[in-house]
Parts: structure tokens; C-alpha cells; sequence
């Protein structure tokens, strides 16, 4: 099992997230999964697409730079954020001085290729996702400008209700400006993106760079949903991963499917074939979530080099790919504060162990670098 190790550095308070020119796909191609066409290979002609897109209405390019407050809507959930480009160019050296927290390590690999693939598309496809605990001027200022008729409005393909405001008021940007300065916030979504950020600017210091496109949502005003990522394990047994959670010290005991799947909560998960179901009960666990636990008591004793870690974001999904070769490992949501309190103490989340949701679709934003 080849599983993330690197933690990629922590930018530096105080947090800046600043003014971009934004491109936007047309509303009735955002969320369409035929419009990443513009995104896909040659990615070093995905500027000159774009630039043809824009050309032939299927896509805009905002006037001036902004920062844009951005809400979407789907599924009876509304979520709102301030998009802009963060500073990426200070690197923390103490814990005090940390203004983006990572949860999860990554893969040096994967992060590269994102960062290779930004530099020839001359893009920003997406936003990161930061969470934070908003100051209450922050939220005055959000909701003055979300009660003014927004700039971009409309239903995409998707389902969700986009809205947009662009803040170019000066005096606007400088409260937001002297409000963001001091915040702290979680990396929720992006985390291999962020470091593809970081790393193209340590290699292109002094240019656009420097920056890298970031939402942040107050939790406080319009929370994200924080929900479980379900693993598989091709390569090993049930009888194997009970075994090792035994031997780690848990206590595992046998239920019928409908008692086990109720008995998930922050101190038990379950394992289960498809077939046999087991409740788990680690010791005590002080800090961890149960889905650090796994990774570092249980996996570590499983003595099978092809055993594989499968990713489900469901319990349906993770369920359709277990069996007997394939067993499943069904978690509970982790806990926001829970997660914050974790990084912030130094400790961090294996690898895939939260889903932040609703993320905004592909396509409403995004943020050209040397072209913009």
C-alpha cells in the first residue's frame, strides 16, 4: 500500500486573498461534463481554447479584477464564500504563525502533475475550499453584498443555483482585506492543488504565481457537510481485518446488518464482506477519529504486500465493492471541530478521510494566471 506521507508547507498569516479577473463558462455549460473539454489535453492549448470559447459566447471573461462572493445552492443546501487569489509566497516557520491548515498529507507525485498541468493550461480551474470561523464584521460585510442583486444568476446543468457578486468597492475590499488578515482557517477540498500551488511559486517567484484561486466559507454562516469517506481493501479477508483490529485492541463484535450500520458513531465503525458484519470499538480514542485508528493500528498488521486502500464516498458505493476478496471498512462522519482541534495540536488525517460538501460545479470561476 502506497499511502500519502507528505505534509506540503503551511502559508503564512497573514492570510491575503486577492483581486483576479475571473473567466466564466456559460451558464447553460457550467457543471456539463462535455464542457471540460476545455479543460482536457493539449493543456497547453486550453488558454487558446478558452480564448475561443469566449469568442463564441460559450464562455465570458470578467471586465476587472474582483474578489467575488459566490453562493450556490443544491439539494436544500446554500453555501457562500469569498473567491480570490490566496498568497502563497509566505511560508510558515511556528504554529502561530500557520494561516492555512492542511488535514491530510499527498501524494509529491500527484501534486507535480497538477502543478505541470496549471502551468501549460495557464489556469486555475477550481477554487481550493478553505473553512474558517468567520469574524462577525466579515459576516456583516457577506451579507450587505448578498442582498444587492448579484452580478451572475442562474440554474446550471447540475442542479445548483449559482449567484455572484463582483466586490470591487475599495473600501470594501480593504474591510475585507484588514478582517482576513488574522484568519485561520481549515484546507477542506484541494489539498494536492494547494501544493501544486506552492509548488509553482517556488518556481516562478515575483509573478501571478505567487497566487493561487481559494473559496472560503464561513462555517459559522453557511456550513459545508462534513461526511465520511469509506474505504475497500482489495487484497485481504474479513477474517484478516478482524484479526488485525483484534490484535490491535479493539473490541469487534458481530451484528446483523441493521444494528451494525445504526451502531456507527464517533467510537465504532464497521467492517463487513457483504455478507458478515462486525462492529469495531477501538480503545479509548482521546483524539484520533476512527478512520486514523484504521490506518495507523489496523493496516500496519495486515501482512499482505498487495493489499490495496479503495475510496467510496457512500456506504452504497463502498458496499457494491466488497466481498470476500474486497472487504469494506464503513466510518463515521468526522466532527468539523473535531478535525480543526486535531491539525491544530500538530496532528493530521490519513489520506481521503473527509468529504466536504456541496463543492460548487466546474466552471463557475476560474482564474486565468499569466493571461489574466
Amino acid at each position: 500500500m502506497e499511502l500519502a506521507s507528505v505534509v506540503p508547507p503551511y502559508v503564512a498569516t497573514p492570510l491575503e486573498l486577492l483581486p483576479f479577473r475571473a473567466v466564466m463558462l456559460a451558464p447553460e455549460r457550467v457543471g456539463d461534463p462535455a464542457s471540460a473539454r476545455a479543460l482536457a489535453r493539449p493543456y497547453r492549448d486550453v488558454a487558446a481554447r478558452l480564448e475561443q470559447w469566449i469568442a463564441q459566447g460559450r464562455a465570458t471573461a470578467d471586465t476587472a479584477p474582483a474578489i467575488y462572493l459566490h453562493e450556490y445552492t443544491v439539494g436544500g443546501l446554500t453555501v457562500r464564500g469569498l473567491v480570490g487569489a490566496l498568497s502563497m509566497s509566505r511560508r510558515a516557520t511556528s504554529f502561530d504563525e500557520r494561516a492555512v491548515w492542511p488535514h491530510e498529507a499527498i501524494h509529491p507525485e500527484q501534486a507535480g502533475e497538477l502543478a505541470d498541468r496549471m502551468l501549460q493550461m495557464d489556469l486555475n480551474p477550481a477554487p481550493i475550499l478553505l473553512v474558517h470561523h468567520g469574524r462577525a464584521q466579515l459576516r456583516e460585510i457577506v451579507t450587505s453584498v448578498s442582498q444587492s442583486a448579484p452580478d451572475w444568476r442562474y440554474l446550471d446543468r447540475t442542479g445548483q443555483r449559482q449567484r455572484i457578486w463582483a466586490i470591487r468597492d475599495a473600501d470594501t475590499l480593504a474591510g475585507i482585506a484588514g478582517l482576513l488578515a488574522t484568519t485561520r482557517c481549515l484546507l477542506a477540498d484541494g489539498h494536492h492543488r494547494y501544493a501544486a500551488y506552492l509548488r509553482l511559486q517556488e518556481e516562478h517567484p515575483g509573478t501571478p504565481w505567487d497566487t493561487g484561486l481559494a473559496m472560503l466559507v464561513d462555517q459559522d454562516d453557511t456550513p459545508l457537510f462534513l461526511g465520511a469517506i469509506h474505504r475497500t481493501f482489495p487484497g485481504t479477508t474479513l477474517i484478516d481485518l478482524l484479526g488485525a483490529s483484534r490484535a490491535a485492541g479493539a473490541q469487534v463484535t458481530p451484528h446483523e446488518r441493521h444494528q451494525a450500520l445504526l451502531a456507527l458513531d464517533s467510537t465504532h465503525f464497521v467492517l463487513t464482506d457483504g455478507e458478515s458484519w462486525h462492529v469495531v470499538t477501538p480503545p479509548a480514542l482521546p483524539q484520533d477519529a476512527p478512520v486514523s485508528w484504521v490506518h495507523d493500528s489496523v493496516l500496519p498488521r495486515l501482512t499482505r504486500s498487495e493489499v490495496r486502500v479503495m475510496h467510496h464516498h457512500n456506504v452504497d458505493e463502498a458496499l457494491a465493492a466488497a466481498g470476500p476478496a474486497a472487504p469494506a471498512v464503513l466510518l463515521p462522519s468526522p466532527d468539523f471541530e473535531q478535525v480543526r482541534a486535531l491539525v491544530e495540536s500538530g496532528g493530521l488525517l490519513p489520506e481521503k478521510a473527509t468529504s466536504f460538501q456541496p463543492k460548487p460545479s466546474l466552471g463557475v470561476l476560474m482564474r486565468p494566471v499569466l493571461g489574466g
